[in-house]
């Protein structure tokens, strides 16, 4: 072994042997090691920078940069719907029946809620339903990537909603319908279903004209699906187009306040009223009970959905001896003051005796109208050709549509036999045999008033003249006209249709109902059909009411004073010019201009 003192020697006799020079020389060549590893450093760096600008920047040079930014692009640009807004439906001066109000639907990803199933409770909670409900909800979509959560809601709610930033929960706008006029205009307007598409009245009606075109955009989303920017539009959104009704809604809420009453009043199953324009053929009025809200369908009724003046169908009953007269006097049989004997009160045809409800002796054929004799009437119309009052019937309208266009609409029944029994000639000319809706006979009515010209029925605001055709001469209308006013004055069947400072021409009706044993004695159909004011005709009212039970059941008594009610206020506010003014009326006039 070396001592310490030997190795010592050893290693500095070592180091001896090393030139300083050859120590100087190796400092170099490290350096260059270090400043080439930082070069490949910055280098790969710059590579880096220059990919990720290639993809992001530049668009790629490759497919698979391609493919790259086209996932990054799912992953956050949409293709969002632009919801198009309905068009608005109003009445014939501009004031709205049916307009869009704009909503949100709250929609959920079952598969994206399933990842925040803790916040199922607060969500149940907000949305206002039972967590179970939410919970068997999810569960049973929970393959699918949509369910509704909650439709139609305000703005401000589901901002309250969303506001809680639940994974899996969006939004989408839509428009939900909204009824300003409610119950009283509902079976005409009628309304739409929870998709906004047309189910009822009009609104089915015309739905292809009311419903818009949505649009498209693209937008940028972030990872909970909240629009972050809007790219580009792709289609612009369409609204819908307007629709103007023929009916003044002043006009309506009158009516519908007027028929309430009555079917109030009479405790009655239902009613229906119309109050047509006699130039035009346009619905001013129409109006039905019972109703419904078509803002909340909740608890609706389907007996209450229908628009009974034009679905429902009735005997029309002593309405229909004016059209017969009509048959009558084109025969030339016949002339307004032709007398016809109706002694004793009663006539046998074949085993059915007819009567009148007290005996009238010889009377004629205005008269026979003024009084509604059956005995009269029924010797009428046995005397004419068995085709000839069916012709006139069918003339004027009847077992056949208006041409109003409206879903549904009943065409009535108009019995045409090969061989015509003398009761079935008897009983349908006084109404009975046929069915007609309260539409069909006001288009009836409105030929007498306009000089004998039928023109089409219109539920829209028709826009210049309305062409008609003139289905009966001019002067067996005015004839006609001229006997229904003997109506209303004293000594007729409809007095209560007079109005104060107009003259009115009418006629009344009381059918009995028929049940599954034939007709029902307790049970009838309460009718009044007339025009006013006679010397210039502008509008025909027809009111039904439908089986009455109180002490009152006759046309005359109970379907009469809605037809003055609604008349007057009808003319009032068209700014109709009256024509039968006396003393006390003038009296009225003065000391109201005084006031």
């Amino acid at each position: 072994m070396r001592s310490k003192g030997e190795s010592k020697r050893g290693k500095g006799e070592a180091m001896k042997g090393i030139k300083p020079s050859s120590i100087n020389a190796q400092v170099p060549v490290a350096a260059w090691r270090i400043y080439m590893v930082l070069a490949l450093l910055a280098f790969f760096v710059l590579v880096l920078v220059w990919r990720v600008a290639s993809l992001q920047v530049m668009g790629g040079v490759d497919r698979g940069f391609e493919f790259l930014q086209q996932q990054g692009q799912v992953r956050t640009i949409r293709k969002e719907i632009i919801p198009a807004h309905r068009g608005m439906i109003t009445d014939r001066r501009g004031e709205p029946l049916a307009v869009s109000t704009p909503v949100v639907t709250l929609w959920g990803n079952p598969r994206h809620l399933r990842k925040s199933t803790a916040q199922w409770p607060k969500l149940a909670k907000a949305l206002g339903m039972p967590y179970g409900e939410l919970k068997n909800k999810l569960e049973r979509y929970r393959n699918k990537e949509f369910v509704y959560l909650r439709r139609h809601m305000s703005p401000q709610d589901a901002e309250k909603i969303l506001s809680l930033e639940i994974v899996g929960v969006y939004e989408r706008r839509e428009y939900r319908r909204f009824y300003p006029a409610g119950e009283v205009a509902a079976h005409l307007v009628g309304f739409t279903n929870i998709d906004d598409k047309g189910q009822e009245g009009m609104e089915l009606a015309y739905d292809n004209w009311l419903k818009g075109s949505e649009g498209k955009k693209k937008v940028l989303k972030d990872l909970k699906g909240r629009v972050i920017k809007d790219i580009k539009s792709i289609a612009s959104a369409q609204p819908g187009r307007d629709l103007a009704l023929s009916i003044d809604l002043r006009l309506q809420y009158q009516a519908y306040r007027e028929l309430k009453a009555a079917i109030k009043k009479h405790r009655a199953s239902s009613g229906s009223i119309v109050v047509m324009d006699v130039e035009t053929g346009e619905v001013l009025a129409m109006a039905n009970l019972p109703s419904f809200n078509p803002n909340n369908r909740r608890r609706l009724k389907p007996g209450s959905i229908r628009n009974r003046a034009i679905t429902d169908v009735f005997e029309p009953g002593s309405t229909m001896k004016p059209l017969t007269v009509v048959a009558a006097l084109e025969s030339g049989k016949y002339k307004p003051n032709t007398k016809i004997d109706t002694n004793p009160g009663t006539f046998r045809v074949g085993r059915k005796i007819l009567m009148d409800p007290v005996n009238y002796g010889v009377i004629d054929v205005t008269k026979v109208i003024t009084k509604s004799s059956q005995v009269g009437l029924s010797k009428i119309a046995l005397s004419l050709d068995e085709q000839a009052v069916r012709e006139v019937f069918y003339r004027m309208g009847l077992g056949q549509d208006t041409g109003s266009g409206f879903p549904g609409e009943s065409t009535g029944v108009l019995p045409n036999y090969a061989r015509w029994k003398p009761i079935e000639r008897a009983t349908f000319a006084y109404g009975y045999g046929l069915s007609v809706t309260t539409l069909q006979l006001t288009q009836a009515y409105s030929v007498f008033a306009s000089h004998g010209i039928k023109r089409p029925v219109s539920l829209l605001k028709a826009e210049g003249d309305v062409v008609g055709d003139q289905i009966i001469e001019p002067r067996i209308a005015q004839d006609v006209m001229e006997m229904l006013r003997t109506v209303t004055q004293k000594g007729g069947t409809g007095t209560r249709a007079q109005i104060s400072a107009y003259t009115v021409a009418g006629k009344s009706g009381t059918a009995h109902k028929a049940g599954r044993g034939g007709y029902e004695d307790s049970h009838y159909t309460s009718i009044f059909a007339g025009v006013a004011p006679v010397s210039q005709p502008r509008v025909v009212t027809v009111v039904m009411v439908d089986d009455p039970k109180g002490n009152e059941y006759y046309g005359g008594e109970v379907a009469a004073p809605v037809f003055s009610r609604v008349t007057e206020g009808v003319l009032r506010l068209l700014n109709v010019p009256p024509d039968d003014l006396r003393e006390e009326d003038l009296k009225a006039a003065r000391l109201a201009a005084r006031h």
